[in-house]
């Protein structure tokens, strides 16, 4: 049995703008004390750690806390990337070792209406370059390309009712080393 476990986890302000702030409210019990604090992570794979922060574990017990962190850095982000689905990850570590890490895809996408409005555009240019009506509307569905991203209209949707958990082994405090990882030692399951 682990030190440390993750009770729950729950995504707060979501579905919300690509430029808010992500919100993870996080519970998590303390079953043996341990001499140093454990850190908690939200990484954006693509393009990098959002933020990092200590939290004790120096005594047994519940204990929750919301952890907000800051978007990714749209300059960071190839372009290609803006749209679709991609992952975040949200880790706990104990002296430098992850020992459980819970994963959710994450959509970002132009609402529906904004996209109609590119459409739109798109088919003026394309009839007033001499291109029939149908064609046009034909073609402008097909390829509303946003260039450059429109970061103030774009929506970040995280799936969290899907959650990929991961552990990993971790000493702790204890004397001997983990197990050699095996199929057994590391579960994947969802998060209540």
């Amino acid at each position: 049995m682990a030190a440390v476990d993750i009770v729950s986890v729950a995504v707060e302000n979501n579905p919300a703008p690509f430029l808010s702030n992500l919100r993870f409210a996080i519970a998590y019990e303390v079953r043996e004390p341990l001499s140093d604090d454990i850190e908690w992570r939200v990484v954006y794979p693509t393009t990098e750690e959002l933020d990092a922060v200590l939290v004790p574990a120096n005594a047994p017990g519940r204990f929750a806390f919301v952890l907000e962190v800051p978007p990714p850095r749209p300059d960071r982000l190839p372009e290609e990337d803006v749209t679709g689905v991609t992952i975040v990850l949200l880790t706990c570590s104990y002296r430098g070792a992850e020992f459980i890490r819970v994963g959710y895809y994450l959509c970002n996408e132009y609402p529906p209406e904004f996209l109609r409005e590119a459409a739109v555009k798109v088919k003026q240019r394309l009839t007033q370059a001499g291109m029939s009506e149908a064609e046009a509307e034909a073609q402008a569905a097909a390829t509303v390309e946003i260039s450059p991203p429109q970061w103030d209209r774009l929506v970040r949707n995280i799936l969290a009712d899907q959650p990929r958990v991961t552990r990993f082994p971790c000493s702790f405090d204890r004397a001997t080393a983990p197990k050699a990882p095996s199929t057994n030692l590391t579960t994947t399951e969802g998060v209540h």
